[in-house]
């Protein structure tokens, strides 16, 4: 694949969403790589029939390049990383993709239930917070690196934080009163980061016509 899909005439398209914690990871890791892509800013409760004709899941986010479309954000990292991977995120313990998997598994499941209480049963919502509490220890207890495997960041680090993230806010305050100094150092760490901030920039909802977004 050539760098950025120079050879289509136009950039990769990124439909995104900015809050979502998927489409977070998946802008954080094109940011650190440095390919560029169109980003496509839409709202879910509206979503327009060009997103929908190339997402099979109709989830964000979804990149679409030259001839195949990702529609799973761990793949869109991967693929920006596959491309320019300048600080080594690849270079990761097959351990790591076990813990994204019990990130986005057990842990995203356990965070639903304790954000969106009002959906499920109330006798859940203590259930839910320890079983996520027992994942957040687990990331702390292997935070002392003070990454997640060793003293640079990998693709695990930055395929959890985002959740990570989400959790710490239903609560802030009961988050920040928690003894896990490794990981409220850790997500500080990337909430704080210029990468961050340019991962949440606001663009307006893309509209067919409009001009062309240039991401980062």
């Amino acid at each position: 694949m050539n760098k950025n899909d120079i050879d289509l005439g136009r950039y990769p398209i990124l439909y995104s969403f900015r809050r979502c914690p998927y489409a977070i990871r998946a802008r954080f890791a094109i940011v650190l790589s440095g390919v560029k892509v169109e980003l496509r800013e839409i709202v879910l409760r509206d979503k327009p029939t060009e997103f929908l004709q190339e997402s099979l899941s109709a989830t964000v986010p979804c990149l679409v390049t030259k001839g195949k479309v990702f529609d799973e954000s761990l793949d869109i990292m991967k693929w920006a990383f596959e491309i320019n991977d300048p600080e080594h995120f690849l270079n990761m313990p097959l351990d790591g993709y076990d813990l994204i998997k019990h990130s986005d598994g057990p842990f995203k499941d356990a965070l639903d239930r304790v954000k969106y209480a009002s959906r499920y049963p109330s006798d859940l919502f203590d259930e839910s917070r320890q079983r996520a509490e027992e994942f957040l220890k687990l990331l702390n207890k292997q935070l002392c690196q003070p990454y997640l495997f060793g003293p640079r960041p990998t693709l695990a680090d930055i395929a959890i934080f985002p959740f990570v993230r989400q959790f710490a806010f239903i609560d802030k305050a009961w988050f920040d009163n928690q003894k896990w100094l490794n990981l409220s150092t850790w997500l500080d760490t990337y909430l704080k980061s210029p990468t961050f901030e340019i991962t949440q920039q606001k663009f307006p909802k893309w509209i067919k016509g409009n001009s062309v977004i240039s991401f980062p």
